[in-house]
């Protein structure tokens, strides 16, 4: 179990990522197929705490085993046992060739504590010692970094770059998700709603995991970054800096489920009925008064519904005359369809 704890002055610091993050899911991706790889042939695999989304899974099953080949010396640093070096997070780059420069230009010291050399591994108490390359980038050696700047760049064209669209519509449909959480209920209603295996108990989050620790935020905050392809909660601790907290998107298989309307149970639940109704017919543009009439409200409180979800990003609101229109934005036409 790992346990973030919060003073008052943290919890005043919780800030939303502004998009994916396009170097820390390529790493990520990286660790999801081959801990598929180790679950299915005897290795790692995943514990209760942390399942891959069933289109991650469709995606490391439609590379077929090339994750790694097409990885090269990435593959050496994202192992199969879940380690992931800090450096290779950049939670404040969200643009991939930004982030790798930034990562590339890690300084010496700070690769060597990333790559914890030499380090312990794991689960079978054996010691995972590092192979000549990684012991150059941690010395510095210009030539090691090339290598990884070639290789990681070509393993996220070819691996996850087509799958860009669909993770940066996601992390922004998430986005708007936590957004209205905070609005319709504060801090408790954000903290508690990020994941159903994830305990919020004033001043503490609870996350499971297969380590133990406990860690003070120190009044530095909280950056929430999503991920497509995080399979649980992963904790980067910066001891200047806001702590990180990398949480998996919500499930595709969510959004897919729905009532009658098409309206999905957990958009719902996260919305609540009347508003997530409300959003779902406002697939057809409409004014205040005709959407009061579909949705079966008071003027007043179509207005409310529809200005929540303006402030969420999810409406446009044009004056048209002495009426208004509302439609969806693309965002909330993203929300809907679930991607």
């Amino acid at each position: 179990m790992i346990r973030l704890h919060f003073t008052a002055a943290d919890l005043r610091q919780i800030t939303l990522a502004p998009a994916a993050n396009a170097l820390s899911e390529t790493a990520l991706s990286l660790r999801l197929s081959l801990r598929s790889n180790g679950g299915s042939g005897g290795g790692h695999g995943y514990g209760p705490w942390d399942r891959p989304r069933p289109a991650a899974r469709q995606w490391h099953q439609a590379l077929r085993g090339t994750a790694s080949a097409r990885a090269g010396v990435l593959a050496e640093l994202v192992t199969e046992d879940g380690f992931l070096p800090d450096f290779l997070l950049q939670p404040s780059l969200h643009d991939f060739a930004d982030a790798l420069e930034a990562a590339a230009a890690t300084p010496a010291e700070q690769l060597a504590r990333d790559l914890g050399i030499p380090r312990a591994a794991g689960r079978n108490g054996r010691l995972t010692r590092p192979g000549p390359w990684v012991r150059e980038l941690a010395q510095g050696s210009p030539s090691a970094t090339r290598t990884l700047i070639a290789d990681t760049r070509r393993y996220f064209h070819t691996s996850v770059e087509p799958l860009w669209p669909r993770i940066s519509g996601g992390a922004l449909t998430d986005r708007a998700l936590r957004s209205e959480m905070l609005l319709r209920g504060g801090v408790d209603a954000l903290l508690t709603t990020l994941s159903t295996t994830w305990k919020w108990q004033p001043p503490t989050l609870h996350l499971p995991s297969g380590s133990a620790y406990d860690i003070p935020l120190c009044g530095r905050g909280l950056l929430l970054v999503p991920s497509w392809f995080a399979t649980g909660p992963l904790v980067m601790y910066r001891p200047r800096a806001a702590t990180v907290l990398v949480y998996p998107l919500r499930d595709d298989s969510d959004a897919s489920a729905g009532g009658p309307d098409g309206r999905p149970e957990a958009l719902a639940a996260l919305l609540g009925r009347t508003r997530a109704h409300v959003l779902a017919l406002l697939r057809t543009p409409a004014t205040t008064t005709a959407l009061a009439e579909r949705a079966a409200l008071s003027l007043p409180a179509a207005s409310r519904h529809t200005r929540v979800l303006r402030e969420a990003g999810l409406v446009d609101t044009t004056r048209t005359g002495v009426a208004v229109l509302h439609t969806l934005t693309p965002l909330g036409h993203s929300l809907l369809a679930g991607t």
